[in-house]
């Protein structure tokens, strides 16, 4: 058990440490080569243009310390090459934006080695089709859903970094120590460029960074066992055993988990679909701009998110554990949605009007 503490130890200080000594190199290396974010007066608000290439500024640290204190096996080099290929998808966007089809290709690849890895859902009762399709449904959701909640200085790192502390307890005290050794290594990184990455930044993430950061958190869940007996009913119902249950032991609690960047992805999708705009074009109808319209600082939104989080992770924790009953939690579930609601979108100041 010592070397356990001791390696998940090193493994989150060192990449901390890599990663500060890193983030400003990378950051003038940006500035030397033009690899710039310039304001657009729409999404992008900055005063001035800010350097980009904050996905190599997590990865370089990550995967370091994974070369130094983890142990390779098949799946860990699926997951690793499926996590390069967004980062580098996601860099040909940045340099030079991709349409929405040719980005969802190279996403679709990404998710490929995923599956390949055997992150997807396993169950006997179900159509292994139907196992994989599911399966690419969540992993292409989650990376969707980071690269859009990625408008604001910090917001995206601190989500993760939130995410991430969450699936970490979850890995320890399901005693899955190379889960958890992933999880540290990965906190400890963005943890590092968040200091860059706060408001006013230094440096964003881009692109490569938001997908990296959104397929590593859609895989992690699927390494890890998600309790089945919370799910149990009272009454008979074959359809209810075999097509849903089987959904809700494998993505319900991480789904709460990662409830912010899927409650963005909801209400872009409702929004949008409403005003008439391609979902996969951007608009200014973004949770944190909302706030930011209605007065709030990004430090206040940053402050927001991180609560929300805690209560999205409380519940996820007595769901799992089985602490209070399903339905109990359901209210407790409907209630947050409803502040959220009441926070972001009952406003009278919203983009465009």
């Amino acid at each position: 058990m010592y070397a356990v503490v001791l390696r998940h130890c090193f493994a989150g200080v060192f990449s901390f440490l890599l990663g500060l000594y890193l983030v400003p190199i990378i950051i003038k290396a940006a500035l030397k080569i033009g690899f710039m974010d310039a304001p657009d007066g729409r999404l992008k608000m900055q005063k001035a243009p800010v350097a980009y290439l904050g996905g190599v500024a997590i990865f370089i640290p990550f995967i370091a310390t994974l070369g130094l204190c983890f142990p390779f096996d098949n799946y860990v080099l699926w997951f690793l090459l499926g996590a390069t290929l967004l980062l580098f998808v996601g860099l040909i966007d940045d340099l030079k934006v991709l349409k929405p089809s040719q980005k969802f290709f190279g996403q679709l690849f990404a998710t490929l080695c995923f599956l390949k890895g055997g992150f997807s859902l396993k169950t006997p009762l179900l159509m292994s089709a139907f196992n994989i399709s599911v399966s690419m449904f969540w992993l292409l959701t989650i990376i969707n859903a980071f690269n859009l909640v990625d408008v604001m200085d910090g917001l995206c790192g601190t989500l993760a970094v939130c995410s991430a502390a969450v699936f970490l307890l979850f890995a320890l005290m399901q005693k899955a120590y190379t889960v958890s050794l992933l999880l540290t290594a990965f906190i400890g990184s963005v943890a590092a460029f968040l200091i860059y990455n706060k408001p006013s930044a230094r440096i964003y993430l881009g692109d490569a960074g938001s997908m990296f950061i959104g397929g590593f958190l859609a895989a992690v869940p699927l390494l890890l066992s998600w309790n089945p007996a919370v799910f149990a009913t009272s009454w008979e119902c074959v359809w209810y055993d075999i097509c849903i249950r089987p959904l809700c032991e494998v993505f319900f609690v991480p789904a709460i988990v990662l409830g912010i960047p899927l409650f963005e992805v909801i209400g872009l999708f409702i929004i949008r679909t409403r005003l008439g705009i391609p979902f996969y074009n951007g608009s200014p109808h973004h949770f944190s701009i909302y706030l930011q319209k209605n007065g709030w600082t990004k430090w206040g939104v940053l402050f927001f998110s991180v609560i929300f989080s805690i209560a999205l992770a409380l519940i996820a924790f007595m769901l799992a554990m089985r602490i209070v009953s399903f339905y109990v939690l359901l209210v407790s579930f409907v209630t947050v949605v409803m502040i959220w609601i009441q926070a972001v979108f009952l406003r009278k100041n919203s983009p465009g009007n």
